[in-house]
This record gives structure tokens, sequence and C-alpha cells, in this order.
């Protein structure tokens, strides 16, 4: 009897144990495991932790373009969206996310990203528009791309581009420094509406630029973009006096 009493109560002391264990300060509860971020599967936590500190939280737009916008949508296929996720864009602030390129995603991560930003995309807002391709098929001309900003950009970004009424400077040296011809081709086509500025379509009313044109106004812009951004430029009589003194 006294030795099925000791048993009892050691039982009952085990119990407690385990219940004071489970309930000790600083136990991680139910659930609480904390997921490897190589595993992290869920797009808004993808998108929110990597993409939307430059394109709004909801891809609406930011620093840089929205992800979220029709035309962009219409003219981004799922390879290019893809390439600029996992790559980046050299020479821009656009980073490469994939592993394979110096960053933190796998691909299955990419792919994640991908189909959510794809399923944005809806069927009926651009009915009976053509957008541009997303890529230049020609090269551009200067020439033509002077005229061609004059007819579409000018009235906004004013004559020469640096900057008017309505927008600023579209040949600004940090601003171009950043940014690469495709994301200049990419903005002609589809504006930046959280900005208020137009797409390819309502710069002249009635009057939507041509492919040609955009890349023409594009390879304009890129002209004016510095070989060595973030360096001095000495004026020429500067460098000529540098010269001179080299050669003494």
């Amino acid at each position: 009897m006294k030795r099925q009493r000791n048993l009892l109560a050691l039982s009952a002391f085990a119990v407690l144990t385990c219940a004071a264990c489970n309930s000790s300060p600083g136990r991680p509860g139910p659930g609480s495991d904390v997921i490897p971020p190589a595993q992290i599967a869920e797009f808004n936590i993808l998108f929110g932790q990597n993409c939307a500190g430059c394109h709004g939280t909801s891809g609406n737009g930011g620093a840089t373009i929205a992800l979220r916008d029709p035309v962009f949508l219409a003219i981004a296929d799922d390879s290019a969206i893809r390439r600029a996720a996992a790559n980046g864009v050299h020479g821009t602030a656009m980073p490469a996310f994939a592993q394979s390129a110096g960053g933190m995603l796998t691909d299955k991560q990419i792919d994640v990203l991908v189909s959510g930003i794809r399923s944005w995309a809806q069927s009926g807002l651009l009915p009976g528009a053509n957008p541009p391709p997303y890529a230049a098929k020609t090269p551009g001309d200067l020439q033509r791309g002077m005229v061609a900003y004059q007819t579409f950009c000018s009235f906004c970004h004013g004559p020469d581009g640096t900057g008017g009424k309505k927008a600023s400077s579209i040949v600004d040296g940090s601003y171009l420094a950043l940014v690469s011809d495709q994301h200049l081709r990419t903005t002609v086509i589809a504006g930046r509406p959280e900005l208020g500025a137009p797409d390819w379509r309502e710069n002249v009313p009635g009057r939507p630029m041509s492919d040609q044109e955009i890349t023409d106004v594009v390879a304009w812009l890129a002209s004016r973009r510095a070989h060595s951004p973030g360096q001095p430029y000495p004026d020429s009589k500067n460098v000529a006096h540098q010269e001179h003194q080299d050669v003494d």
C-alpha cells in the first residue's frame, strides 16, 4: 500500500514537472517555429521583403515603376520579369535576387514572385490597344529622337528635358545613371500613372507614339547619359590648362 502511494506521488510529481516545463517562460509555443528564409514560398511575404521597397507595397509604384500596371503586364512577359528579378539590371539600382546571381532567393522563390506578379494581369483593361513591344527591335536615331521628344515629351519635361511646369528633368545625370535604356523604354510605353505621367497613347491626344518613335526617344535620352557618372567634369578651359601643364 505504501509502495503504491509512493508510485502515485512520483507520477503526480512527474506530471506537474512536465506541465511546468511546457509553460516555462521563454519556451516557444505551438506554431512558433521559424521558417528558414530559403523555404518561404508565400508571394506576399517575398514581395514585401524584396520588391515593395521600390515598387510599392501592392506593386502600384514607388521609387520606380508599378509592376501592377496593366500596360507593363501587357508588354513584359514572364521571361522578362524573371530575368530582371533573378539577375537584376547591371549598372542600375535593380539588384539581383537569385542565389545563382549572388542574391538570397532560390529559383523556386523567383518563380513564386513571377507568377504572383503575373496574377495581377486582368483582361479587358486595354480594349483595342496594341502596345509597342517590350524591347526595341531596331536601333534608335538621335535626330529623329530629338524631334519625337519635342512632339511627345517637351510639354511636360521642357524643351531640352531639364524639367517643365508639369514634370521634372529626365536628362539629369543622376537619374540617367540609375536607369537602363530598357527602363526608359518601359517608362515611355507604360508611363507612371501613380505620378500622373501618361502612357504611350496619351502624350498627344489621338496620336499614340509608334514603336520607332519610342526607340528614337530612348536613344536621344541615353545619349545624354554621362559615361562616368558621379565624377567631376572639368570644363574645356580647365582641360586645356591641364593638358598644357602636362606638356610642360
